[in-house]
């Protein structure tokens, strides 16, 4: 079992720009596909994104695409998720999540790992 660990989370204002942190245990980081989901409150769990076990694969869901960028760094035991533009339909808990399985982790089911949670606030 892996444990994730995230951070950077906080409130920012509309057209700022925010970066996530998810550091992960164990020796076996690079085996796993990489995501961020979010959840706004009275509002189900969304896909985010995420990045394959190589790095080498990006997917975001559509209103985020050009505004956030989802990265790696195996050395590190790390994945980082930078957001930029922001906009209040962005405020949301974020979290982080890791799964053996690219088509498990994009569709939200049977996710091997979850982070406990970051709250992410924009305002005006």
């Amino acid at each position: 079992q892996v444990q994730l660990v995230e951070s950077g989370g906080g409130s920012v204002q509309v057209g700022g720009s925010l970066t996530l942190s998810c550091a992960v245990s164990g020796r076996s980081f690079s085996s796993y596909n990489m995501g961020w989901f979010r959840q706004a409150p009275g509002k189900e769990y969304e896909f985010v994104a995420a990045i394959t076990w190589s790095g080498l694969s990006t997917y975001y869901v559509d209103s985020v695409k050009g505004r956030f960028s989802i990265s790696r760094d195996n050395a590190k035991n790390t994945v980082y998720l930078q957001m930029s533009s922001l906009k209040p339909e962005d405020t949301a808990v974020y979290y982080c999540a890791a799964d053996s399985r690219l088509d498990e982790l994009r569709a939200g089911v049977r996710i091997d790992s979850w982070g406990q949670g970051t709250q992410v606030t924009v305002s005006s």
